[in-house]
């Protein structure tokens, strides 16, 4: 299959009678995926939706999704996705600040617009048609309908800001996608899982591209270790996109539970968007197959890389080297290349053409330097270019005037028998200026108190690097992409003891 064969429309024309999409006792096919979103662009157009445009869409895990994205991929117009769980506030401001001139929403989200005076249009999907679709001839279609989104990164101050791409985007990103399924060696015999959230950049690419190649996508409205497993077995699924959290959860299961399904089906298990550390990649390898599991890294402003399993094995704990034309350099905080093997800010020279923050032009030159841009990630090369991360620079916690990385010490923690998951950050301390705080959640009936966690970092890592503050939840709070938001974590702490120094 060449890049100008994939896509929806093209798998509509020549296999109209294949499964696109399962989800529970439901399937759909591409013929009816593509008719369904013709007849949804038919609706947008009617309310005035032309190229170019941003289009919300608050819609969760379903058929829906796919039909709205490859609606307003038929339009020539930008997808821009909202996160379900937003509350009123949250997801009117990304509907105004994006300038969307129409929302594609379920009716069990629709109150979640509120007062959104700036939206005039508004559209309902229920079963995958819309609601009142009218009856009028077709818009022209633009490409093959690849739904090209502006996300909403999910930052850890302040307000979201909306990643936009260079005018030339729709069309160059379909022929990249299309270029990446063949990478990946994707084709019509592939079933694909989807285990994360849809408005998620990663899941969503990786069952869009799926679909462009003739694959089937199995939807998971929401995540479940167990269901996951017999999904994998049920249709005999060969790829699926994780995050370490996923990883957790399945291991967390009792082994009698994980080893009751089959999941010699799977080929390709691939990760991203959160750490993984070694002891629970080791394990999860383990569980499904040492040469399955691959690994990349990138954001939704673009650039990546890749490892193999093979690879990673040799190297444990890089994240790979850069997709071909990409360039990454590690620079200090005054802008010089630091040695091979420290750790500084990771600066991407991405393949393609930049990126801007929709409405911020500041915060867009602040990430950029010259042609390189840098979402605040630290890291570093090794001497054959593969990249480590460390923390992002914001995660950093600086005790009695020492730089300390959490990721190191979350993964000591990790290797502990009894500790299932955790997070490391910083307090505000008036004699050591911060000192570190660790959540753990523990295995079911472990024994551990707060004693056994501080020797176990302090038997194996530099004194400093001690927790001086150690709480244990049942489960550690985490955002369906599997990221734990350490400002969050950091913010509720404080609240819960106003006596500290903020």
């Amino acid at each position: 299959m060449t890049t100008t064969e994939a896509g929806v429309l093209a798998q509509a024309r020549t296999r109209p009678d294949a499964i696109a999409l399962r989800l529970d006792e439901r399937s759909m096919t591409f013929g009816a995926l593509s008719n369904a979103a013709r007849d949804l662009a038919h609706a947008l157009h009617q309310r005035g939706v032309r190229r170019g445009d941003r289009v919300a869409v608050l819609v969760p895990n379903s058929m829906e999704f796919f039909v709205a994205t490859h609606a307003i991929g038929r339009l020539g117009a930008i997808v821009v996705p909202v996160n379900i769980h937003f509350k009123a506030d949250e997801a009117g401001w990304i509907v105004a600040d994006s300038g969307a001139t129409a929302v594609v929403v379920v009716e069990a989200l629709r109150e979640v617009l509120g007062n959104v005076a700036t939206v005039p249009h508004v559209v309902v999907v229920e079963d995958g048609w819309p609601a009142d679709c009218p009856e009028i001839d077709p818009p022209a279609v633009i490409g093959d309908a690849w739904p090209t989104t502006m996300a909403y990164t999910s930052g850890t101050t302040g307000r979201p800001k909306g990643v936009a791409m260079g005018p030339d985007d729709i069309r160059r990103r379909a022929v990249g996608a299309a270029a990446g399924g063949m990478r990946w060696g994707l084709n019509e015999t592939d079933v694909h899982l989807m285990v994360g959230p849809a408005y998620h950049s990663g899941p969503s690419y990786w069952a869009q591209m799926h679909l462009a190649f003739g694959a089937s996508v199995v939807i998971m409205e929401r995540w479940d270790a167990r269901h996951a497993l017999e999904l994998i077995e049920r249709h005999r699924v060969t790829t699926t996109h994780m995050v370490p959290a996923n990883f957790q959860r399945i291991l967390a299961l009792a082994e009698p539970v994980r080893s009751a399904f089959d999941l010699s089906s799977l080929k390709i298990v691939v990760h991203a968007a959160a750490p993984c550390p070694i002891p629970l990649k080791r394990e999860f390898m383990a569980f499904v197959g040492t040469h399955k599991v691959w690994e990349y890294y990138g954001a939704s402003e673009g650039g990546g890389t890749v490892i193999s399993p093979e690879e990673w094995l040799e190297r444990p704990g890089s994240v790979g080297r850069p997709y071909p034309g990409n360039e990454f350099v590690i620079l200090d905080d005054d802008g010089h290349e630091v040695p091979v093997g420290e750790v500084g800010t990771i600066w991407v020279k991405p393949a393609e053409s930049s990126f801007e923050y929709h409405n911020d032009p500041e915060k867009t030159a602040a990430q950029h330097r010259e042609s390189f841009f840098t979402v605040g990630d630290a890291g570093s090369l090794d001497a054959d270019g593969y990249l480590y991360l460390a923390d992002r620079q914001s995660d950093m916690v600086i005790c009695g005037g020492v730089n300390i990385y959490p990721r190191e010490i979350e993964e000591c923690l990790l290797t502990h028998p009894d500790v299932v998951d955790c997070a490391v950050l910083g307090l505000p301390d008036e004699e050591w200026g911060e000192v570190l705080y660790a959540l753990v959640q523990p295995r079911t009936d472990a024994d551990l108190d707060d004693a056994d966690i501080v020797s176990w970092v302090r038997d194996r890592m530099a004194d400093y690097k001690r927790p001086r503050v150690v709480e244990f939840v049942d489960e550690l709070p985490r955002d369906p992409n599997g990221k734990t938001r350490k400002p969050r974590l950091r913010a509720d702490y404080l609240a819960r003891h106003p006596n500290l120094r903020q």
